[in-house]
């Protein structure tokens, strides 16, 4: 893999190189300590960016790392000093009609932002949500009977269920025809797994993903405006604010956003969950044991544990400060949601897995809050619970064998494979 890095500027000396590519494959326990180090290092530590080499867009001056737990929340919380939409919320800088392209909402700040999050969001009302339910808890059991099936009693537990769950809902959702989930399935692949030479390796892969899947959605909008039916497409198609309608332009990549994002984090959710399951057995067996008493306060901790996406980032818009470190416009800074979520100085025994965990302080997988807090956080929520009450009730021993095969990425916290057994 060929990457250029910025000019001029060199990481923090005495400080572990977040920026080079062999930390985001090496061992788990170190990135751990990375963090840790990071946080107890007073200030922000300075990187440089890294860019593919066939990418058509020089690698940006360097980012601040930001990766205590307070700093994520404030700097999510006030979206007028660190915004979205100068250049995306990934680290490398892409201009405003490709990162709203790759990025929908995520990448916007208001008013673009709140005008498109009030028209999605009239699709997402809780009779549609309560509808999908019904939907989840089949797919849950349809893909646990397969399992069931298997004499070896092992299997991928990705390929098998963590991969296909969220995939089919979904897909299902959106009213997807079956014939085309797999394609679906690796177009998001490509898309979300940049930087790992398996799934996509090059920007121009990376590319031919996103055109593919946004052509694929705009047809779809635009059929279901012509022709619309009870699925969520539909819905999106329809929805009005002060009657305005989403685009087909913007539909198109709000479906990027919607079906990646509801595929992949869930997805990884559920194979960090089964791993952490299985290396503590007796949260394992406290979960198990009474679980509608604590599915609440498991879930949370299944997506404090997993933290599925790594960062986002966001640009400094006036001069500010931010851990005592003076900040000024255009500066970038890198929110590190999973070295958040194991800020010692906020969670008690951050480093264990613990399905009790209080629900405050809040863990920021979904975000720290502000006005970019997952849409989709209670159907994800909804999902990780129904999954394992389905494996509780049918696979309770069901555990993994093997250590995970980890996507290599500084975006997203993925396991490709996990090999299972029961």
């Amino acid at each position: 893999m060929l990457f250029r890095t910025s000019d001029g500027v060199e990481p923090p000396p005495g400080l572990p190189d977040i920026s080079q590519w062999d930390f985001w494959i090496g061992d788990r326990a170190e990135r751990a300590e990375t963090w840790a180090t990071l946080r107890a290092t007073p200030g922000l530590p300075f990187y440089p960016e890294r860019t593919f080499a066939d990418a058509p867009f020089p690698p940006g001056p360097g980012y601040y790392a930001v990766t205590r737990h307070e700093d994520v929340w404030h700097a999510s919380r006030n979206p007028e000093l660190f915004c979205s939409g100068r250049g995306g919320v990934n680290i490398g800088d892409l201009n405003t009609e490709l990162s709203e392209f790759f990025g929908s909402m995520i990448s916007m700040d208001d008013p673009k932002h709140f005008r498109l999050r009030s028209i999605v969001s009239k699709a997402f009302t809780p009779k549609y949500i309560g509808a999908v339910e019904d939907q989840v808890k089949v797919v849950a059991a349809r893909l646990v009977d397969a399992m069931l099936d298997r004499p070896e009693r092992t299997a991928d537990f990705v390929e098998a269920f963590a991969g296909p769950f969220p995939l089919e809902i979904i897909c299902s959702m959106m009213g997807i025809p079956e014939s085309d989930w797999k394609q679906i399935f690796e177009w998001t692949n490509h898309i979300l797994g940049v930087g790992d030479p398996e799934l996509t390796g090059t920007y121009e892969k990376l590319l031919e993903a996103g055109l593919g899947i946004y052509a694929y959605a705009q047809a779809l909008g635009e059929d279901r405006r012509a022709n619309p039916t009870d699925d969520l497409t539909s819905a999106l198609m329809a929805a009005e604010l002060d009657g305005d309608r989403l685009t087909p332009q913007e539909f198109g990549s709000f479906f990027i956003l919607l079906v990646v994002a509801g595929n992949e984090t869930t997805r990884n959710a559920l194979s960090h969950g089964l791993k952490a399951l299985t290396d503590f057995p007796d949260q394992r067996e406290r979960w198990f044991g009474d679980y509608e008493a604590h599915t609440r306060t498991a879930v949370d901790e299944i997506v404090r544990w997993a933290t599925p996406v790594i960062h986002f980032r966001r640009t400094v818009t006036a001069d500010t400060e931010l851990s005592g470190v003076p900040l000024h416009e255009g500066d970038k800074v890198v929110l590190f949601y999973e070295a958040a979520n194991r800020d010692g100085n906020v969670f008690d025994q951050a480093d264990r897995f613990d399905i009790a965990r209080p629900m405050q302080p809040t863990q920021v997988g979904f975000g720290a809050g502000g006005p970019h807090f997952c849409l989709g956080a209670n159907l994800a929520r909804r999902e990780i619970a129904v999954a394992f009450d389905e494996i509780r009730r049918r696979l309770p021993d069901l555990r993994s064998v093997a250590e995970p095969d980890y996507l290599q990425s500084n975006f997203i916290n993925g396991i490709k494979r996990l090999p299972c057994a029961w």
